[in-house]
């Protein structure tokens, strides 16, 4: 009994753990099946569209049973809110994003996203979401780690350096050399100039989304009115972009299988275990583990897409997770900071003296006899009848 108790224990614990490094190989399958689809000829416009249309008939079956009762109404400052999430989502970040994703590599992508928590942490200081302290070593460790971060971002824009071949890949460059060439050849800069302004978005979408979760309290449903805002809105779109029919043909092949699987995986499950995780451990644990996507995509591309990867991209994706990192620990401690806070300034409850509880309950006794007292003589004047004048 006690072996399964101890066995169970620990598997609670490893839960989150397991949960979050499961997501992170969600999120790598994803990086790799859209840029697979991308390079046979997918448009990007179209693949946002499919993307959040399954993600919309994913989620809402859960949203209408799960949350019928507790659905807040829909007011315009609601809808306004809904309706700028799903331009700032799935339209302006996932457009960018498989655009600069196209330009670029998945693992120089996936190294770019990580910048993400910084650009948070900047936007929250200016909607005064977020305090810094300049004397507190935290708040120290958090403004060192957005300039590291945003130093390895402009490093990894401007400078590619040498290709770095590895171990278990050096036999494919020699019969890839025309795909490192061809790589060599794309618009790295301006793929990265998207992915920075797709993170820009990304990091405004989670500023705004905490807004909107004070007023519209119902998550699941909020999840899928910006999926399904986000649908029409990419559709919209997609029309000014694309003018010819044949774009939004898309059959049994690997099309369907990126915009399905980004749609239910990337945008249903991921959003239902993010919101698992960190009603347990908070927002800095699931954002902790963003840099093992960049691992799993460097490995699985270098394996399936025979990718190339450049000096300046290995550098540049160090320097962004060591600044992550010191940013998350400043906040970390920022929240064990507020909690202790929290817990010093909560008053303990005092004990009632025997003779001040004698009192009051004399004082309550003293009102109910008054009370009393009052239905009693309104009972007697309901009772008296005035008396008739006599006939004259």
């Amino acid at each position: 009994m006690e072996g399964r108790s101890c066995c169970s224990s620990i598997l609670q614990k490893s839960k989150p753990y397991i949960a979050m490094i499961s997501l992170q190989f969600g999120y790598a399958g994803m990086n790799i099946v859209t840029k697979v689809s991308l390079n046979r000829g997918m448009n990007h416009y179209v693949l946002v569209v499919y993307r959040h249309a399954f993600a919309t008939a994913a989620m809402a079956p859960f949203a209408f049973f799960v949350e019928r009762n507790v659905r807040p109404k829909m007011t315009f400052r609601n809808f306004m809110l809904i309706f700028v999430l799903g331009a700032l989502g799935p339209v302006i970040d996932q457009n960018l994003y498989y655009a600069g994703l196209k330009f670029t590599s998945p693992t120089f992508s996936c190294a770019m996203s990580n910048i993400l928590p910084t650009l948070t942490f900047i936007m929250a200081i200016l909607c005064r979401m977020e305090k810094v302290h300049l004397k507190k070593v935290r708040s120290q460790a958090k403004i060192v780690g957005t300039l590291v971060t945003v130093a390895g971002a402009m490093l990894m824009t401007l400078y590619k350096g040498p290709v770095v071949e590895m171990v278990w890949n050096k036999h494919a460059h020699a019969k890839t050399a025309e795909v490192a060439s061809a790589a060599a050849a794309k618009d790295w800069f301006k793929g990265s100039v998207f992915l920075i302004i797709a993170c820009l978005a990304w990091a405004a979408f989670f500023i705004l989304q905490a807004i909107a979760m004070k007023t519209y309290t119902a998550q699941l449903s909020l999840t899928t009115l910006i999926c399904l805002m986000g649908t029409l809105q990419s559709m919209a779109v997609t029309f000014v972009a694309e003018h010819s029919p044949s774009v939004w043909k898309i059959g049994f092949d690997m099309n369907l299988l990126a915009a399905a699987y980004a749609g239910i995986i990337s945008s249903g499950v991921a959003y239902y275990v993010q919101g698992l995780v960190m009603e347990r451990k908070g927002p800095v644990f699931a954002t902790a583990f963003s840099p093992l996507m960049m691992i799993i995509v460097a490995i699985m591309g270098s394996f399936i897409l025979h990718e190339v990867i450049y000096l300046g991209g290995i550098i540049g994706a160090i320097l962004i997770v060591a600044g992550l990192y010191l940013v998350l620990w400043g906040k970390h401690k920022d929240t064990k900071a507020a909690a202790k806070l929290a817990a010093a300034n909560t008053p303990a409850a005092l004990p009632v003296p025997a003779t001040d509880a004698e009192e009051i309950g004399q004082i309550e006794d003293i009102s109910m006899t008054d009370v009393d007292l009052e239905e009693a003589n309104a009972a007697n004047l309901s009772s008296f009848e005035p008396m008739q004048a006599p006939n004259a």
